[in-house]
């Protein structure tokens, strides 16, 4: 994996104070420290050919020797051009034009699906012994109001291939995908989308929720597990437009294996906070939403947190904030401890 983030960042509590804000209304509230923000002389293909061409170097990667490129993003200059075909610069220079793939654009989600796209590849028949690199890259510009200390910009850049220290385990994936108009673009003239911050965030955990139950069920037939927990698993990562929002989503996870199984955290069962709740209110409820925040914050310090180093400082980079967040999480530990962890990881987009 290679990565690259622009050299600008504004501080958010100078924004809260130029916006008029109350302190720690980005800071605390958002649980931000600053965003990244482009240079003039930046736009998305050139973030996409710097991250690509570090790779390459850092990995001394045969350019002939890869065969797949696939592209994750919401970012345009054209709407008909691709990013892939901008990056095929780095490939026909050396001869090499026969490189499938395409850009995938379906909002935060798109990096998801061009990283899968990849893997299946790889996978399939088709597959010609060589390497894949999936390219997920953003930058997230908000007009002024509420959503604009959500900003933020990046690239990261993965290399797809046989024996990879990092495996992704197969007949895993869970998705829920439904039709809402909680975050979209209609106005092709301008960069900026239109946001319903509430059903944003609803729509958010309604599909933590759905995966997470789908991905159990999965993961215990696989398995061959009567029971399934968050114990599970030594990493717990989230696409994370604001880091606020991870905290929430662990929560969630908390929250459904509680509900599922009260014997999976069986000192609950006598807490007379808890008893006062009403757990069939899932959404939109505050008493229980700040509960299982308190109950879950060990979860949330010991497998989540440290995945959001980077992004507190660089912000939203949309199809890319997943993987930054697994970036973050690997720099967290030793050789050492990496080994045999297992990762779960949550990717969402409009």
């Amino acid at each position: 994996m290679d990565m690259y983030v622009p050299s600008f960042f504004v501080a958010q509590s100078d924004l809260e104070k130029y916006d008029g804000v109350s302190t720690g209304k980005y800071t605390i509230g958002l649980q931000q420290r600053s965003m990244a923000i482009p240079s003039d002389a930046e736009d998305i293909h050139s973030m996409c050919l710097t991250v690509v061409h570090s790779l390459i170097e850092k990995f001394e990667i045969c350019e002939k020797n890869v065969g797949f490129l696939m592209v994750g993003t919401e970012t345009l200059i054209d709407e008909m051009k691709s990013v892939k075909s901008v990056l095929m610069q780095l490939f026909a220079e050396h001869g090499n034009t026969d490189i499938q793939g395409s850009d995938t654009r379906n909002a935060c989600y798109g990096g998801t699906a061009a990283l899968f796209h990849a893997v299946d590849w790889v996978e399939s028949s088709n597959w010609d012994q060589r390497l894949a690199i999936v390219v997920i890259a953003d930058i997230a510009l908000y007009d002024k109001g509420p959503a604009r200390p959500t900003c933020g910009a990046g690239a990261i850049a993965l290399l797809i291939g046989p024996n990879a220290p990092l495996v992704i385990e197969g007949g895993l994936r869970a998705t829920h995908m439904i039709h809402a108009y909680d975050f979209y673009k209609p106005q092709l003239h301008m960069e900026y989308p239109f946001v319903d911050g509430k059903i944003s965030i609803t729509c958010y955990l309604e599909a933590v929720d759905q995966c997470y139950k789908l991905f159990k069920e999965k993961y215990t037939k696989k398995h061959s597990l009567s029971q399934f927990d968050l114990a599970h698993f030594d990493g717990l990562l989230f696409h994370s437009p604001y880091c606020k929002i991870v905290s929430k989503a662990v929560a969630r996870l908390f929250l459904n294996d509680y509900l599922e199984n009260p014997t999976c955290h069986s000192d609950l069962n006598n807490d007379s906070e808890k008893s006062k709740l009403n757990l069939d209110k899932k959404f939109n409820d505050k008493e229980v939403e700040n509960y299982f925040l308190k109950i879950s914050k060990q979860t949330y310090k010991s497998k989540s947190e440290a995945s959001l180093d980077l992004i507190t400082d660089i912000g939203n980079m949309y199809t890319a904030s997943l993987y930054c967040c697994l970036i973050s999480y690997i720099l967290s530990k030793s050789p050492d401890q990496l080994k045999n962890t297992r990762i779960l990881m949550y990717g969402h987009g409009g």
